[in-house]
């Protein structure tokens, strides 16, 4: 039935884009050459191509500092020269800890040491090459420690305030969580800040493992061995290089102690597979896990603690490393210091097939389709500039040094950052700015979705009606004629860009039809991307001319196609979530003191448990949104007239280059000088990681969060300066501009 409504509704989609005549941002004479421009550059995609391209980078290991990154960093730098770019190496140096020395036993009531270890398969030829990083945690702290081991579920706050209504404290334990439901930082992070001195993550087959489908090498699940290495960075405070916060790590920069670094964990942290988890959660006494908390594995889930003792043993090297950033760039002829940029890193934790070389190899065979159109004679009127980075797995490390290195330079010529990281067969996921919705709806509707030979527009709302849970959400998804750029928490290079810089930002990548085990193992191969991800390479196709048609428009564009309308519509959402965020928190707290003050915390099945009551939560005060409501309707006046301004602008014979740069640069504005509480390098007043979510977006995050952690003077303080920032955008955006 789904199906048959994904084709019905496909079979009624609008007349695609491609029939229009006039682009964003263009003439009917430039729409002409745009397109022309664009049918050479999309001839010149290979799928073929971009496979070899995936095969060749992934064929060894290319972690950063590894022989195995600056390889790969030459070979992508000879590849640009060779498509008539200017590259360059950058290099910076910074931190990076790999391990010394890993151990994981359970001393009691039985002994168990832990594999620690993925074994080659002969069905992937690169399973079983020398120097792989072993399976490890990057940023945990050395230590040496035993301690009763709790069972924490996927060890997120609300988790623990279960365990304390069971009269569960982790103060003095080792803690064991399920990887997912959140970046997997924020599990030792919050483990840490209930007294854990330890902490084990492992992969329940629940998640992606047997459960979800067959295992690889049958299928492309997390065997009983997969491992998923990974940063646990504390990112939500600033990314980068730990030494350096806020300045580029070049070889001269003053930098912090190790041991001041805020985003360095203070105690070992260590990712284990579910061959090794399952004797350990075996050996737990105590509680029955609660309701949601049990996992595939065939045992019964108890929390613990008990007589199941453990013993974990980690030792790092912290060595200084060069950071190879690929920096190649096609100068433009009108307009050379207006910068296009476009990003995907190079880096792996193993040979990363899937992340990230899928998105590297799509993006590269966009720099040579346009090196194909320069040969034609064409130039583009704005710079374009392609960077591959390295560090992005450790934590972002070659994006932010170069951003942090280049700020105010950035800030002044950057027009847009188009970022892409890891692909796959299915939909288009698309983030950034909201200002470039429109663009975006226009790009995506002319791109066809190689699977089902429709826009990839079109594919991905079908999906979208599939999946909306209510009648009012299809509604919703059926009357807008647009779609909503997905707001940018953390994760992948972006970051700096948008957050820290302020520059108009946009992500781009397809999935959701290549789900799998494989992240950040050593099964993140060639074999098994062709087998499971996108056997033909059609989506690494579909990505570079989602990306490539986005950077060429934006580089040729007579005005830059930024509509504030669009902007001003989301954060007005954002707004009225909040406003509700606060009246249901009113609402729960009066039935929460009052179930508090009547319930009787007896454990109906065990009268001799007793339930810890929470504490009777303060009752929630009114909060004055006035400010934010009022600077958004300065905001939607300012973005009505300019967009006004903006389409009698195109009816000129004229030079638009101080609008434009009104246009590219207007995103600053919503910059905090102080950035968001506790954590200063984050400015940008409506995305950034949540800090207990990681990658996940919190937008309006500082009134957000403070709500959230019921910091009711906190959260006026910060509508204050919410409400500042998007008053200066309005204001800015009704200066002259022509």
């Amino acid at each position: 039935m789904k199906k048959s409504l994904t084709l019905s509704l496909l079979l009624l989609s609008s007349v695609s884009f491609a029939q229009q005549k006039t682009l964003n941002g263009y003439t009917v004479s430039s729409s002409a050459n745009q397109l022309s421009a664009e049918q050479t550059f999309d001839a010149s995609l290979s799928a073929q191509h971009i496979g070899e391209t995936i095969k060749e980078l992934s064929a060894f290991p290319h972690n950063i500092g590894s022989p195995g990154s600056k390889a790969v960093a030459e070979k992508i730098l000879a590849k640009y020269k060779s498509y008539g770019f200017d590259a360059r190496l950058e290099t910076y140096n910074v931190l990076f800890p790999t391990p010394k020395t890993r151990l994981l036993e359970l001393t009691g009531p039985s002994k168990y040491t832990a594999l620690l270890k993925e074994p080659a398969l002969t069905e992937d030829a690169t399973s079983g090459q020398a120097n792989q990083l072993p399976t490890y945690n990057a940023w945990s702290a050395d230590g040496d420690v035993t301690g009763e081991l709790v069972f924490v579920n996927y060890g997120l706050p609300d988790d623990y305030e279960k365990l304390a209504s069971l009269g569960i404290d982790v103060k003095g334990k080792i803690v064991i969580a399920k990887y997912g439901h959140s970046w997997r930082g924020i599990k030792p992070k919050v483990a840490y800040e209930h007294g854990a001195i330890g902490c084990i993550i492992y992969s329940d087959p629940a998640d992606d493992g047997y459960t979800a489908g067959d295992v690889y090498p049958t299928g492309a699940f997390k065997s009983e061995f997969g491992v998923q290495r990974g940063s646990v960075m504390d990112m939500v405070i600033y990314p980068g290089d730990p030494l350096t916060p806020g300045i580029g790590a070049t070889k001269n920069a003053k930098r912090l102690d190790r041991k001041d670094a805020a985003t360095i964990l203070k105690m070992p942290v260590l990712p284990i597979s579910y061959h090794d988890a399952q004797p350990l959660l075996a050996a737990l006494s105590g509680p029955v896990v609660p309701k949601g908390w049990a996992g595939s594995l065939p045992i019964t889930y108890h929390v613990g603690p008990g007589k199941a003792m453990v013993h974990l043993k980690l030792e790092f090297n912290w060595d200084m490393v060069q950071a190879y950033d690929v920096i190649a760039k096609i100068k433009g002829s009108a307009y050379p210091d207006e910068w296009v940029m476009r990003g995907n890193h190079h880096d792996a934790w193993v040979n990363g097939a899937g992340d990230p070389i899928s998105g590297q190899a799509a993006m590269l065979e966009e720099a040579k389709a346009l090196g194909e159109l320069l040969k034609t004679g064409w130039k583009p009127k704005r710079s374009i500039v392609y960077c591959s980075w390295d560090g992005e797995e450790p934590g972002l490390l070659g994006s932010t040094e170069f951003a942090e290195d280049h700020g105010k330079e950035l800030q002044q010529k950057a027009v847009v950052y188009i970022n892409s990281d890891g692909n796959g067969r299915g939909f288009l996921g698309a983030g950034g700015s909201q200002a470039l919705e429109g663009f975006i709806d226009e790009i995506t509707q002319q791109v066809v979705d190689p699977e089902t030979s429709v826009s990839v527009f079109d594919r991905k709302k079908a999906s979208q009606l599939i999946n909306a849970k209510t009648t009012k959400d299809k509604k919703e998804i059926l009357e807008r004629k647009g779609q909503r750029l997905d707001a940018l928490g953390s994760g992948s290079d972006f970051s700096s860009f948008l957050q820290h810089l302020g520059i108009a930002t946009l992500d781009f990548g397809f999935g959701g039809e290549d789900e799998g085990g494989e992240y950040h193992s050593i099964y993140d191969s060639f074999d098994n991307y062709k087998r499971f991800k996108d056997p033909d390479f059609k989506y690494g196709v579909a990505l570079s001319q989602t990306a490539g048609h986005a950077a060429l428009r934006m580089a040729d564009a007579e005005i830059l196609p930024f509509d504030f309308r669009s902007l001003q519509a989301t954060i007005s959402r954002y707004a009225t979530e909040l406003t509700e965020l606060v009246n249901n928190t009113r609402e729960s707290t009066v039935v929460e003191n009052q179930l508090i003050k009547a319930k009787d915390y007896t454990i109906a099945s065990d009268p001799t448990k007793i339930f810890k009551a929470p504490d009777v939560k303060t009752d929630v005060p009114e909060i004055n949104f006035k400010p934010l409501t009022g600077a958004l309707d300065s905001l939607k006046k300012s973005a009505d007239k300019l967009a006004t301004n903006w389409a009698a602008a195109m009816l000129k014979n004229e030079d638009h280059d101080k609008l434009n740069k009104l246009l590219y640069r207007a995103e600053q504005q919503l910059l905090s000088a102080d950035g968001l509480p506790r954590r200063s390098w984050y400015r940008h007043t409506i995305y950034a990681p949540g800090f207990y979510t990681g990658y996940g977006v919190k937008t309006l995050p500082g009134i957000r969060e403070a709500i959230e952690q019921r910091n009711w003077t906190e959260a006026q303080a910060q509508i204050t300066v919410v409400a500042e920032r998007i008053n200066a955008l309005a204001v800015y955006l009704n200066a002259p501009s022509n």
